[in-house]
């Protein structure tokens, strides 16, 4: 089977279980990929075309072991969506040091341990794919956003070096940095996005842009997209 072709792969896609992550295991779907999500809660049960896998990606202590179990009940897999991940914003001494930890586990310690246990069989396969769902963060530092900012600059920088030491495999490794998505992402914060049109992303754009790395010709690989709305417009009425 080509890399190229969605249609009857078994593809993983962490943080399945709504916004970005729900869309592109909705999307492969449609295109006729078998969806392994792996999200801490299940999506609704509208969503039964989904074959959730229930775990806490932040527990990074336990990941390991249970990646491990997921990997070995879906040898087929053919490629990896890793978007879980959360947000969090504040001046640095707003911070605790466990809300460091807990977000840079998440943001870039779990991705690089899910990459890492799925990266040997694709490799022995000679083909597959690994997808990054990175942020417009990963390209510029803003006011407020120095630890968010950190996670997805590491996580850029770990995808261009995975990128190189995995060209040779067969193995395509390829990061989406969104801008701001319309999605729950912005439920328990203090800003949004925009919500005239132009103003914000929906998580359906990223889909595409995944499901085009997806689809790339063989031999062909999609370093990085960079996807952003029409208009950089930040609504801060919920702030006071």
């Amino acid at each position: 089977m080509s890399p190229a072709d969605i249609k009857d792969r078994t593809i993983i896609v962490t943080g399945a279980s709504r916004g970005i992550g729900l869309a592109v295991a909705r999307r492969l779907h449609a295109a006729g990929a078998r969806v392994v999500g792996i999200s801490r809660t299940a999506p609704g049960d509208h969503e039964d075309f989904l074959h959730h896998v229930e775990l806490d990606l932040s527990d990074t202590k336990h990941l390991p072991a249970e990646l491990h179990r997921i990997a070995a009940a879906h040898p087929d897999a053919s490629a990896v969506v890793l978007n879980a991940g959360a947000g969090r914003f504040g001046d640095l001494e707003q911070f605790s040091a466990e809300q460091v930890q807990a977000l840079v586990q998440l943001n870039l310690v779990s991705p690089m341990l899910v990459a890492r246990e799925f990266l040997p069989a694709l490799k022995r396969r000679g083909a597959g794919d690994l997808v990054f769902i990175g942020s417009e963060a990963a390209l510029r530092g803003g006011r407020r956003g120095a630890v968010y900012s950190a996670t997805k600059f590491g996580l850029r920088g770990f995808v261009q070096s995975l990128r190189q030491e995995c060209g040779s495999a067969g193995v395509r490794v390829g990061i989406v940095n969104p801008g701001m998505v319309d999605t729950a992402f912005f439920d328990d914060l203090a800003f949004r996005p925009g919500q005239e049109k132009g103003q914000h992303l929906i998580a359906e754009d990223v889909a595409d842009a995944v499901a085009f790395m997806l689809t790339a010709r063989p031999g062909a690989v999609v370093d990085e997209i960079n996807l952003t709305p029409a208009q950089h417009v930040i609504d801060f009425s919920r702030s006071g």
